[in-house]
């Protein structure tokens, strides 16, 4: 299984959006461990939004949507329901 998922940092109004197979220690990775990166100058994140994918490529397409200006709409819209 693969989750796609969404991090928003509050602190600095900005969106991340990744897949892994291990969504625990990735979003430990993003607020913790990273040491470079993007995620590592906009901490802290929290997650908005995930959804599994039974195969690799799925999850890839499904990010790929995520990150075009139609798809970051909608995870803006899921951070303003919380």
């Amino acid at each position: 299984m693969y989750t796609v998922y969404a991090l928003y940092s509050p602190s600095f109004d900005k969106i991340y959006i990744g897949i892994t197979s291990d969504l625990e220690d990735r979003f430990k990775s993003h607020n913790e461990l990273a040491t470079k990166g993007f995620t590592v100058k906009y901490r802290p994140w929290i997650i908005v939004y995930t959804e599994q994918h039974q195969s690799k490529s799925e999850a890839l397409n499904r990010e790929k949507q995520l990150k075009s200006s139609r798809g970051r709409n909608f995870i803006r819209s899921k951070i303003l329901e919380k």
